[in-house]
């Protein structure tokens, strides 16, 4: 396969991943309506983990025996589920899940942020500039002057997502150190710790034995944790090896329209005369922010 051919199957997998995480927002929604945050996380990572573990086990793959690496993926799953999962799960029970996928959307300008000032390894340049601009104009477009003003009724949910945010930033740099590794290994590692994490606390604070969840939420869970999760990380690894990392976060971008769309269709919320234009802006930052990565795997 040539490089354009593979550079072209890795922006396919980008835009896969959006729709994915696009969709997280409404089973989340539907789920904290009769499951706790907590323990409907604490769901989300066992069954994902134990799909992806079954998944590398037929492949004929093995989990690492030593402690460095899975030290690593408790980090890895302290920033890329346990807090940023339960934040947003708990927020979502306040706010419209169009409105926590717009916020969420911010994590590439934390990303960019983090790598130039800090870690300093992805190129700092106008290209990016331009598409974090692109990006922050068409997320404020799609959200709209009435959705911006629910900020101030509901600034602690606001702040969650805010903060959920800054740790998927840190996941997507961190997630660098899993290179050697197939991408399902880290993602079943991460939601194994996830797992170990949430379900203590689960068991402790919410006593799942006492719950009665509505279909829709079960269903909502089964969704959320198979293909929003289980899928969606394996690509997520992938992708932080070949995209990068800020590469690889600027679907956040693509996923404003994907997710305040799901949420319209099927939680009945609103969307903004303004949403058309705004994805315009949408996908010309996703590009501005891919397009480099392109150019430099094809010089090479």
């Amino acid at each position: 396969m040539s490089e354009k051919s593979e550079m072209s199957t890795e922006l396919a997998l980008l835009g896969v991943l959006a729709v994915l995480w696009g969709a997280s927002y409404t089973f989340i929604k539907i789920g904290v309506e009769t499951i706790p945050p907590v323990t409907f996380i604490a769901g989300r990572t066992l069954i994902a983990g134990a799909i992806l573990l079954g998944l590398i086990r037929w492949r004929g793959l093995a989990m690492p025996r030593d402690m460095v690496n899975w030290r690593r993926f408790m980090f890895q799953a302290c920033l890329n589920s346990v807090i940023p999962f339960t934040l947003i799960a708990a927020a979502e029970r306040s706010i419209d899940a169009g409105l926590a996928t717009i916020l969420n959307a911010t994590s590439p300008i934390f990303t960019f942020l983090l790598t130039a000032l800090i870690t300093r390894h992805e190129p700092v340049n106008l290209r990016k500039l331009v598409g974090v601009g692109a990006g922050i104009a068409g997320i404020c477009l799609i959200v709209g002057t009435e959705a911006l003003g629910g900020i101030g009724r509901q600034l602690w949910a606001q702040l969650a997502v805010v903060a959920a945010t800054v740790c998927y930033a840190g996941a997507a740099i961190f997630g660098r150190n899993f290179r050697g590794l197939d991408p399902m290994v880290p993602a079943a590692g991460s939601m194994i710790c996830g797992a170990a994490i949430l379900i203590p606390l689960s068991l402790v604070f919410d006593r799942p034995w006492t719950l009665t969840p509505s279909t829709a939420s079960m269903l909502a869970l089964f969704g959320l944790s198979v293909f929003s999760t289980a899928l969606a990380f394996s690509i997520f690894f992938r992708l932080i090896h070949t995209l990068g990392s800020v590469g690889t976060t600027s679907q956040a971008y693509l996923r404003v329209p994907i997710g305040v769309g799901i949420g319209a269709v099927f939680l009945g919320e609103s969307l903004g005369p303004a949403a058309w234009l705004g994805m315009a802006f949408v996908v010309a930052g996703v590009a501005a922010m891919t397009i480099p990565a392109r150019q430099a795997r094809l010089a090479q």
